[in-house]
């Protein structure tokens, strides 16, 4: 069954209050009982104390005096008799038999007269010197309705399940006010569909983690609606690149069941390597797209470039300068996939030559390889859009010249892959186009 987290925060607060509160009431119910017996002893023992120095040279009068608002005083001669009173204890017989214990001179003693509606607490002091002889003087006060054995406990329960009534309240309300952007965030991620990633979540104006969590998934909605528009332009253009040598084979086979001779065959299978190509190159993007992790090692750059530029047949001299000990960390397959694109480019546009330098960056921390060609060049504009996938400028357009268009788009999907970059630069005097590779160099003498 599920839980909410509003459910379950309103529930572990009234938990933990309720500790809280059961501690308090715990100590409230000895600790209070305790101090206002403390107290009206202390009063008792005051006016005790009192009535004694009074009896000292003169007897009383009449009833004895209510002091510092007790008035239950009595005065107790040694044979027990009640010799003096106050009025409210005219005629009524001693409040206790308790007296001081010999060497003492004070006595307490809780009272509970029958028929009384609470009992006495009551103080008595003794003098040997009094008027009346040896007496004792006696004050008593009335026990407090919280020293009750009921009342107290019945109270704290009665505030305790008030305010733990109120913390449920209010934590319930508190977590759903606070909740409830996010809320908001998952019934509008419930309507986001594959057709509709351009509707975004509001973000409140609070600044904190709800903010960001909203802020986040905005984000996260935006690189999910640009893959899904990446996803569906790249199978458009697959479909398009596909059906043209799978219609030309078509054709040239069916021409060949009519008139079968040698150049349909091997137009019919140039059009098949061709299309074994695209295939591949398919293949390779969607390895690099799912971000598989490839064993690494590392590599001297200057002798990867150099033996690719030995071991690919060229259509134009290549001019070639190394700086050798430029060590970086990669996949030597896709590093050799990465240079023969860039070489197959140049070779493919270049008039005369093509020339590839490797040096160490400005910064000492990267190994710079740079692939120049006389050819047309790439224009200010087109330099990053050469880099979409099944894109060729113009003058590539013909069978003849034009790849696949996905040469560079995977150049620079394995350049990013290995932490560096690969870009269309300004064309030095006298060279058509200028593509730069850049890898971060290696300390690792790993291989």
């Amino acid at each position: 069954m599920a839980r909410s987290i509003r459910g379950r925060m309103t529930v572990t607060a009234v938990a933990v209050f309720a500790v809280i509160q059961l501690i308090v009431s715990a100590a409230i119910s000895l600790s209070v009982p305790a101090w206002v017996r403390s107290e009206l002893t202390a009063r008792a023992e005051l006016a005790s104390h009192h009535v004694s120095t009074q009896i000292g040279d003169r007897p009383f009068a009449g009833p004895i005096p209510p002091h510092a608002e007790v008035l239950l005083l009595q005065v107790v001669n040694a044979a027990g008799e009640v010799v003096a009173a106050s009025s409210v204890l005219r005629g009524r017989p001693p409040l206790t038999a308790a007296r001081p214990a010999p060497g003492q001179s004070r006595v307490s003693a809780r009272v509970c007269p029958q028929g009384a509606e609470s009992c006495l607490i009551v103080v008595g002091t003794a003098d040997r010197t009094t008027v009346y002889g040896p007496a004792v003087s006696y004050a008593a006060v009335r026990e407090s309705i919280v020293l009750g054995p009921l009342l107290l406990p019945l109270v704290m329960t009665g505030i305790s399940l008030l305010l733990l009534a109120l913390i449920a309240w209010g934590a319930w309300m508190i977590v759903g006010r606070v909740l409830a952007p996010v809320e908001r965030i998952r019934s509008g991620l419930e309507q986001i569909s594959a057709t509709d990633l351009g509707r975004r979540m509001p973000v409140p104006a609070t600044g904190d983690e709800v903010a960001r969590l909203a802020v986040t998934v905005n984000d996260t909605l935006g690189r999910l609606e640009d893959a899904v528009a990446r996803h569906r332009r790249f199978v458009s253009d697959a479909s398009h690149e596909l059906r043209t040598p799978l219609t030309a084979m078509m054709v040239r086979l069916e021409d060949g069941l009519d008139h079968p001779d040698e150049d349909t065959v091997r137009c019919a299978l140039d059009d098949a390597t061709r299309l074994s190509a695209i295939v591949q190159d398919l293949l390779l993007m969607a390895r690099l797209d799912s971000g598989t992790r490839v064993p690494t090692e590392v590599l001297d750059l200057g002798v990867l470039v150099a033996a690719e530029v030995s071991r690919r047949p060229m259509r134009l001299p290549v001019e070639t300068l190394v700086e050798p000990g430029l060590r970086v960390r990669g996949n030597s397959l896709r590093l050799e996939r990465l240079l023969t694109n860039l070489l197959a480019n140049a070779d493919r546009y270049g008039e005369s030559r093509v020339r590839v330098t490797v040096s160490r960056s400005a910064d000492g921390a990267h190994a710079l390889a740079e692939v120049a060609d006389d050819g047309p060049g790439i224009p200010a504009e087109q330099r990053e859009s050469v880099f979409q996938r099944f894109t060729r400028l113009d003058t590539g357009r013909s069978r003849d010249t034009g790849g696949s268009g996905l040469g560079l788009p995977i150049a620079r999907d394995i350049a990013t892959a290995h932490g560096g970059t690969l870009t269309a630069e300004d064309p030095s005097p006298g060279v058509g186009a200028r593509l730069l590779l850049l890898l971060p160099l290696t300390r690792d003498p790993g291989t």
